[in-house]
């Protein structure tokens, strides 16, 4: 009769890659390393790169502006967009690390306040939106749709 042999203790099967398959992902690193020295060995594909994350990464940067006081991920979207700059930038990975600290400052000074001043924080935050809204017209047109057309003061004086 043989002996038990000793299994190895997995969490996870070879089958089921994990969240961070170093194999894999080590492979995806070295093939965007490479395509990223290919693109900057020729000057004009360079520039083009650069304008191109340029534009991207500030088009997702404004809209996470325009996001900050709605509801959702709008410091998120500001933090992917300066991400993204900052892969090409350095300014762009200075101003991230700059953004990121004071937002985590902010966070943690409301956290530690009492719920009054939450509440009244929460209550200027309705306050721009509300106004935002008012100022694009969209409170005009919800106002339409449901019938209250002759409400005239929800019209935008910007968009009339």
């Amino acid at each position: 009769m043989t002996p038990p042999q000793a299994t190895p203790d997995r969490t996870v099967p070879d089958d089921e890659p994990g969240p961070l398959h170093d194999g894999r992902l080590q492979r995806v690193r070295v093939r965007l390393r490479a395509f990223r020295a290919r693109v900057k060995a020729r000057p004009w594909w360079n520039l083009a790169w650069r304008i191109a994350i340029g534009v991207l990464g500030t088009a997702v940067l404004v809209l996470g502006l325009i996001a900050i006081p709605y509801p959702g991920p709008g410091w998120l979207i500001v933090f992917a967009g300066l991400g993204i700059l900052a892969t090409e930038f350095t300014w762009a990975g200075r101003l991230l690390r700059f953004v990121r600290r004071y937002y985590d400052r902010w966070v943690a000074w409301v956290r530690r306040q009492n719920r009054v001043v939450q509440a009244l924080l929460g209550l200027a935050t309705l306050a721009v939106v509300l106004t935002t809204l008012w100022l694009l017209d969209a409170l005009w047109l919800v106002a339409r749709l449901v019938g209250l057309g002759h409400w005239t003061w929800l019209h935008s004086p910007i968009m009339a």
